[in-house]
């Protein structure tokens, strides 16, 4: 019932927002989100930030027929094994043959949870691209004393991508729906973040995959909590009612087509303005 009911949601937003086109050519940015594995003819689309490195590891035990649990995986290896293949690197009329005949799937999340995990994983840790490189282009932007070093806060960071076209955003933060064209992709599996557990059993049994291979609870920074609906909103109130309003729109079309009620997190105005 549920999938039926998510691709229904999805194909009718799709008609309405005439997101559906027949190219011939799948856009190489797309081609690059996604990942293949033969053994299992499985398609995995990645949307950073909704438990993609789990199924990275998951793709790279079947391509090498392991039976190994997922989460012995080194997290490191994943993002730069030669042994996991994107679509891009294949030419584009296989990459069709591959998208008519493999299993596809597509996983979401709540866009302003996503974007507040993002900002969480990207800009109050220390990998060096996003807490120095991006960090000093936002504080550039945002800050009148340009050698402050305190980090970037949450509403530094909400003005800087508001000031980006979204085709051009960062992939951790770009609409999940450009990242992986499902109006165009007809996924097989569109999965959900917040129905992991079942969604992500449903996928492995699907494709085949062992008996004994589960998706792993695992995350990347233990001693932290998961970005939760309440660290969300501790989040979304430190933001003006005018920039949720601009969030709102840069996000509309992965609410819409995912369907994601965005006013349950938005009624902070009305209630309980902090």
């Amino acid at each position: 019932m549920g999938q039926v009911y998510r691709k229904d949601t999805l194909n009718s937003t799709c008609l309405m927002n005439n997101l559906s086109h027949s190219q011939s050519k799948l856009k190489h940015t797309v081609a690059r989100q996604i990942f293949v594995e033969h053994n299992h003819k499985f398609i995995y689309c990645e949307v950073p930030k909704v438990g993609c490195s789990n199924w990275k590891k998951i793709i790279l035990l079947l391509t090498m027929n392991l039976s190994r649990k997922a989460n012995e995986v080194n997290h490191n290896l994943i993002h730069r094994t030669p042994l996991i293949k994107r679509l891009s690197s294949y030419p584009s009329d296989y990459q069709a043959k591959l998208l008519t005949s493999y299993t596809k799937v597509m996983f979401t999340r709540d866009p302003l949870e996503r974007l507040v995990s993002a900002y969480r994983d990207k800009l109050l840790h220390s990998e060096p691209y996003y807490s120095i490189t991006l960090a000093n282009e936002i504080k550039a932007m945002c800050r009148k004393n340009k050698n402050s070093t305190e980090k970037v806060t949450f509403q530094e960071f909400v003005n800087f991508i508001l000031t980006k076209n979204q085709e051009l955003l960062d992939v951790h933060w770009k609409p999940m729906f450009l990242l992986c064209d499902p109006c165009n992709i007809h996924y097989d599996i569109m999965g959900k973040f917040e129905t992991l557990a079942q969604d992500s059993e449903h996928v492995l049994r699907n494709i085949g995959a062992p008996e004994d291979m589960h998706y792993p609870n695992f995350k990347k920074y233990d001693s932290e909590k998961r970005t939760s609906d309440d660290i969300t909103l501790e989040y979304l109130r430190k933001l003006s009612a005018e920039q949720i309003q601009k969030i709102k729109k840069l996000y509309q079309m992965d609410f819409a087509l995912f369907n994601y009620p965005y006013d349950l997190k938005m009624n902070l105005y009305e209630t309980d303005t902090v």
